[in-house]
């Protein structure tokens, strides 16, 4: 039993020993101990702080790129629709252009068939006329007293002429 009791002497130089060890580290290693605690737990909630404005940087960042990408897609939206309508009206202008143009055409081709006729009329009037002429020319030259001779006259002239 006497194994397990410590005597009073150990008892004394130990709690003499803790308490010199105490002054010690009080004086000399404590403040610098706390000081190194206190600048750890500083850089930690900087470090946390850092962290947090980091990722309101970033949700800040992909909030304006969202934003960016959709007024990037109203902008590619606009101009194809702006396209379109440009490539509409182009399409449209040349149709125009093309029905003037084939109006136009088909004026002109009427105005040249009108006066082709008018010519072919006048030549054909041309020729009836001389015809007569000629026919009447005949006619007067003969001597016109029987009037049955004069209508066999007239048809052998007839038949005599061709027409062009």
């Amino acid at each position: 039993m006497d194994l397990l009791l410590p005597h009073l002497g150990l008892i004394v130089w130990t709690i003499l020993a803790f308490l010199i060890v105490l002054f010690i580290l009080k004086k000399f290693a404590w403040k610098p101990i706390l000081k190194g605690l206190n600048e750890r737990e500083a850089n930690i909630a900087n470090s946390i702080a850092t962290a947090e404005k980091v990722k309101l940087e970033a949700a800040s960042l992909k909030s304006e790129n969202e934003a960016l990408l959709v007024k990037a897609r109203e902008e590619r939206a606009t101009m194809l629709k702006e396209a379109k309508d440009i490539k509409d009206k182009m399409i449209n202008d040349a149709k125009d252009q093309a029905k003037e143009q084939a109006a136009k055409i088909i004026a002109d081709a009427q105005a040249s068939i009108h006066n082709q006729k008018m010519a072919a009329l006048t030549d054909i009037k041309n020729q009836v006329g001389k015809m007569v002429v000629d026919v009447s020319e005949k006619i007067l030259r003969r001597e016109l007293s029987d009037k049955s001779k004069q209508e066999t006259y007239i048809r052998e002239l007839a038949d005599e002429i061709k027409l062009n």
